[in-house]
């Protein structure tokens, strides 16, 4: 376990430099929940991060779907739900809801219920849904944990990038989410299962920094900062807590639980050990490409996938059956 590292001091001032020092002082509430809501209370937030970079988004389409032009809701809905009618879905954590937003474009649902516990979000959710004339979807300001879950009612729930964020994932998935879903229902995740805390391995911090050495020192320099990134030294449970407390709290039992639970209908894995902590506040300098950053990338991946042949991945899609 690392308390504080280097990269916390980093990541603390490259927070200063893009969100402000309110927002740096708003990771001393005393909250735990004001704090996790401080990290997602902005629609624009400035960053430099592995999903801004197109080609990126590409692998991920590429690795779930089998197309890198297909996204994973129009690959659920064309092979698993397209003869479904008057779906009833729910989904936990749901932020600004885009993938969400995308489901009720389709008109196989009847209903589909957001929560979530940040408000900005949701008010711009609300809007796009109400410029898009889509009446399907419903959002709802509610704790999970304070949440009643229907039994037997919902076809289909999902997490997208936020069942990380829960504690005793155990009991969520095999308890209060079985409950809730219908006995065919289906359990949809996009996910971050790796190391609870960010607290990866040694190994795996070896070959991230292995992966990094490999990018020319013009593509290291940092998003909004003069420095270089020279090395990657792994996030601190100090600063992992300040900034959220919910941030991956129980992240390694997500895998476990749902395969003791669920049938596995389709699953994917779509790396994610090495790449979001080597591009990690220099991924701007790839969201546009020439030949030769087109390389580095490609390097890069080819780098992370012959890792995750030895490893487990750190993200997984996947489509799983109540039983």
């Amino acid at each position: 376990m690392r308390l504080i590292t280097l990269d916390d001091i980093i990541e603390t001032y490259t927070k200063f430099r893009q969100r402000g020092l309110p927002f740096i002082m708003s990771k001393l509430n005393l909250n735990a929940i004001k704090r996790t809501k401080s990290a997602f209370n902005e629609l624009d937030i400035s960053s430099a991060n592995w999903w801004i970079i197109p080609k990126v988004q590409k692998r991920w389409n590429l690795l779930i779907t089998g197309d890198p032009n297909l996204e994973y809701e129009d690959f659920v809905m064309q092979n698993y739900l397209n003869e479904r009618k008057d779906l009833k879905m729910l989904s936990l954590g749901s932020g600004i809801c885009s993938h969400e937003l995308t489901f009720a474009g389709y008109d196989n649902f009847k209903e589909i219920l957001c929560l979530d516990i940040n408000e900005v979000l949701f008010d711009q959710a609300r809007k796009i849904a109400h410029d898009k004339g889509l009446k399907s979807i419903n959002f709802q300001i509610q704790d999970l944990y304070n949440y009643e879950f229907p039994e037997n009612y919902f076809d289909i729930v999902l997490f997208h990038a936020s069942l990380h964020h829960f504690k005793d994932i155990e009991n969520l998935v095999g308890k209060k989410i079985k409950k809730t879903l219908k006995s065919d229902g289906k359990l949809i995740i996009n996910e971050f299962v790796g190391a609870d805390r960010l607290q990866f391995p040694k190994h795996q911090i070896i070959a991230t920094n292995i992966a990094l050495q490999s990018i020319p020192k013009s593509y290291r320099k940092r998003f909004k900062l003069n420095i270089y990134k020279n090395k990657f030294y792994g996030s601190g449970m100090i600063r992992m807590i300040l900034a959220d407390p919910s941030e991956c709290v129980d992240s390694s039992q997500i895998i476990p639980s749902i395969h003791k639970h669920y049938k596995t209908i389709y699953e994917a894995s779509y790396g994610g050990n090495l790449l979001p902590n080597v591009l990690k506040d220099i991924a701007h300098h790839f969201v546009t490409l020439n030949d030769e950053k087109e390389q580095i990338l490609d390097g890069l991946f080819e780098y992370e996938d012959t890792y995750i042949k030895t490893h487990s991945s750190d993200f997984v899609f996947g489509i799983y059956q109540n039983t």
